[in-house]
């Protein structure tokens, strides 16, 4: 058989190419696409000159050869990336090469599953004071994409920041959404005005960050100077400010505050997104949600759940991952090539823009039965052991995976759990439209309606 030399794609239109049909509906269309192409698709969009080439990959076996088997050959070097670390830093998420390897080191003991575990106290701390708040919701109805941006928030928040928790949350509420949508519009645009030019978009975006660097500052400089025992030490900046070996020496202040910027990103929106969309579908599918509320329910009566109930919440876990299917936070994962290369089948030239689609391959009709319908039992320790490992990657995978998958679970369990065991749930909106940002954005609202349980 002669080798296949031309990945196909969508005409699109004589100047624009897809542009409009990405803009309009992006999601959407990389489903599309792929339904009528293939799963390796090259899609082009923008004016001749300006135009953006990207190759997109939706079948499990190719999001596996970029994220893994060849990623060394798949880099962070794309035009979105580089639009992220000029307004969140090189930390965990950006870094690459060494920088990414020294801070890697440096920080996972302070996110294995013993330290993780430990965190379990936060969030049900927050997962009650939700609870108690929604007793005063007007009508008996909340958004909950709203409510569990601001459970997941004030939570990575009170891990990072201890007693300092109120002193942040107000600032990155309202200023991680303007450096977001920023970030966001340079990086998906063919060509943007340097960061310099005084346009009103431009100084929007940096006084946002100002705001978010100088309350990161200000507690950073505290817990360095504060003595090693003190009250201020236990929680995970003061941890991360003394972490160090003889190899990797200790993270300074610049590499503290790119660490906490990256954790109040990735562990409060995708985290959130999770919760959010679980709480939804459950509200939707009342047979599903009162067989997670019977698992909650016989955990121990009188106190919060913990760490180790997780193992007593099989189903609830199962609820948190077929919502991570259906909504994955991270809905495209963008790489650049470095050498041209082979794709599930279809070569890849050095330099191309490459996307993995955790939106896509989790629909995908090839791993998936009837893959938009609801369905926690997909997740069974034997259907999941039956499919091949990145049929579902919501935290990516290979050696850039997400460092924080534990503490998401971790988190989402136990505070969806807390919430059922109050509430019964019913959904007010049927349908969430959705977009992709730096994560998923819901672009309208989640609202259900509460009944308190006796």
């Amino acid at each position: 058989m002669a080798a296949i030399t031309e990945i196909p794609g969508p005409k699109g239109l004589p100047l624009l190419g897809s542009a409009l049909d990405l803009q309009r509906d992006a999601l959407g269309t990389f489903l599309r696409v792929r339904r009528e192409h293939g799963d390796v698709v090259r899609l082009s969009a923008g004016p001749p000159g300006l135009r953006t080439v990207l190759h997109c990959v939706f079948s499990a076996e190719g999001a596996q050869q970029v994220l893994a088997t060849q990623a060394a050959n798949f880099r962070k070097d794309n035009r979105f990336y580089e639009e992220l670390r000029l307004s969140a830093g090189n930390g965990l998420l950006t870094s690459q090469d060494e920088d990414y390897q020294r801070q890697r080191r440096l920080i996972q003991p302070l996110f294995t599953k013993r330290q993780v575990d430990g965190y379990a106290a936060a969030v049900t701390r927050e997962a009650d004071g939700t609870v108690e708040r929604w007793r005063d919701a007007p009508g008996g109805v909340v958004d909950v994409v709203r409510e569990m941006d601001r459970l997941a928030l004030r939570t990575v928040s009170r891990i990072l920041f201890g007693a300092d928790v109120e002193a942040a949350v107000d600032v990155v509420h309202d200023n991680f959404p303007v450096v977001s949508a920023y970030v966001t519009r340079r990086g998906y645009s063919p060509v943007s005005p340097p960061r310099s030019w005084p346009l009103p978009a431009n100084r929007r975006a940096a006084a946002a960050a100002r705001a978010v660097y100088a309350v990161c500052d200000r507690i950073i400089a505290e817990r360095r100077a504060a003595p090693e025992g003190s009250a201020e030490g236990d929680d995970l900046l003061s941890l991360l400010s003394r972490a160090g070996s003889e190899q990797d020496g200790r993270l300074d202040a610049a590499e503290l505050r790119d660490q906490v910027l990256v954790f109040l990103l990735a562990g409060h929106e995708t985290t959130a997104t999770s919760m959010a969309f679980a709480l939804h579908l459950l509200a939707r599918h009342p047979r599903e949600q009162e067989r997670a509320r019977a698992e909650a329910d016989r955990l121990p009566s009188g106190r919060a759940p913990s760490a180790a109930d997780l193992d007593a919440l099989p189903y609830l876990t199962r609820v948190l991952k077929e919502a991570m299917r259906l909504y994955p936070a991270a809905p495209v994962i963008g790489r650049r090539s470095v050498a041209a290369a082979e794709v599930d089948g279809r070569p890849i030239p050095a330099g191309a823009d490459v996307v993995v689609l955790p939106w896509v391959t989790h629909r995908h009709p090839g791993l998936w039965d009837d893959p938009e319908s609801f369905d926690p039992d997909r997740f069974t320790p034997e259907r999941e052991a039956a499919r091949h490992r990145y049929a579902w990657f919501p935290f990516g995978g290979g050696p850039r995976a997400c460092i924080g998958r534990h503490f998401s679970m971790l988190e989402s369990v136990l505070a969806v759990a807390a919430l059922l065991r109050s509430y019964e749930l019913e959904a007010v909106d049927t349908e969430v439209p959705v977009t992709a940002g730096i994560t998923l954005l819901a672009t309208g609202p989640a609202r259900v309606r509460l009944r308190a349980r006796g």
